[in-house]
């Protein structure tokens, strides 16, 4: 039974807003339908007069955590769309009634003025189509190059108390550990504002992406584990 979580979910009052909704099914379902998990968003978008952006299978991974139910696998399909809240009411009901599926969460990202900016810049370490980070190539445009690896970057803003965030001009995102993971000791706590230097701004969005990947398997909560390819 999907499980969403409406903790996370951002409602907007009226009008297309840009979601991206995560969908985790069993591993052991066939290709036929894995690839009805895409027809069942394509076939609700239409009926509410929306729009998919991406549709991106990132197949079999290994989870950080085993979910509830012992799965230590899932395959992850992720979906970039313009929609209204009538269409995420009911994919979530199609998914919450589709036995293949183990785990689903939709978020807002942004208006719709954004869209063509947010599909431009769309890129995961889990993606198989559109893999890489948004930390690609950052040290090399911003004031902070020459660093001799990323660890040393962040271990100087915390000494500075400065944020790193801000100055690499990105925020912390639940499907690029990269900008998160280490900020998650070994023990799956999440460093306070005051130890790593980032702002309080910048924290609770890393608060939140975190969150929104442990509820996903993306990340765990005993340790800094992340999932990966199986």
């Amino acid at each position: 039974m999907a499980m969403v979580p409406w903790d996370l979910i951002f409602i907007s009052p009226g009008g297309f807003m840009i979601y991206e909704l995560s969908v985790v099914t069993k591993p052991e379902l066939g290709a036929e339908a894995h690839a009805q998990i895409a027809e069942i968003v394509k076939d609700t978008l239409k009926g509410f007069e929306g729009e998919l952006l991406i549709a991106d299978d990132w197949g079999r991974l290994l989870l950080a955590q085993p979910y509830a139910n012992g799965s230590k696998h899932g395959h992850f399909h992720y979906f970039m769309y313009k929609s209204n809240t009538q269409a995420n009411t009911e994919l979530t009901r199609r998914f919450g009634i589709n036995e293949g599926v183990m785990r689903s969460a939709m978020f807002n990202i942004g208006v719709d003025a954004a869209k063509d900016e947010l599909v431009k810049n769309f890129k995961t370490p889990l993606s198989k189509a559109h893999r890489g980070s948004v930390l690609d190539n950052k040290t090399d445009d911003d004031d902070e190059a020459g660093f001799e690896d990323m660890e040393d970057d962040r271990r100087k803003f915390a000494k500075r108390k400065s944020c790193w965030f801000t100055a690499k001009k990105i925020k912390a995102d639940w499907k690029d550990p990269q900008t998160w993971n280490w900020l998650v000791s070994e023990f799956g706590k999440i460093s306070p504002a005051r130890v790593s230097g980032i702002s309080k701004k910048h924290q609770r969005f890393a608060n939140t992406a975190i969150k929104q990947a442990r509820n996903l398997g993306i990340s765990s909560y005993l340790s800094n584990h992340t999932a990966d390819r199986a």
